[in-house]
């Protein structure tokens, strides 16, 4: 019972970090693809993990679906053991994994697509 309020407090602690975090950054991301390298526009060069590429977004975000997803099936196995959570929890975190999931499969297709795209694209 203690383990999951603990590890759910701890999950609502993270995002309140993660949302403290990101509103101390600058809104323009044209960061994400500039390059070190004169006359290149980004492409091709790779960034040190950390510094805020689009591959460390994208990582960051699959991990959080991920953590989601895992902490909503410890909901539910821990309220189908009979402890003390509210439906109500089990309900909300499940459909913030659901959520979470639908939003990363359409960012997936549309990163699909525009590779097609450009991979269609006449030289």
């Amino acid at each position: 019972m203690s383990s999951v309020n603990t590890h759910y407090q701890n999950q609502v602690a993270d995002l309140l970090g993660q949302i403290r975090a990101h509103q101390g950054e600058p809104s323009n991301r044209a960061d994400l693809i500039r390059s070190d390298t004169p006359g290149v526009g980004g492409i091709g060069h790779v960034n040190e993990p950390g510094q805020g590429n689009f591959a460390t977004y994208m990582a960051d975000a699959f991990n959080g679906v991920n953590d989601t997803q895992q902490a909503s099936a410890e909901l539910k196995n821990a309220y189908e053991r009979g402890e003390d959570v509210p439906l109500t929890d089990v309900v909300l975190s499940m459909q913030k994994a659901s959520i979470g999931f639908e939003a990363t499969l359409q960012v997936r297709n549309k990163l699909i697509r525009a590779y097609e795209d450009i991979m269609n694209m006449p030289v």
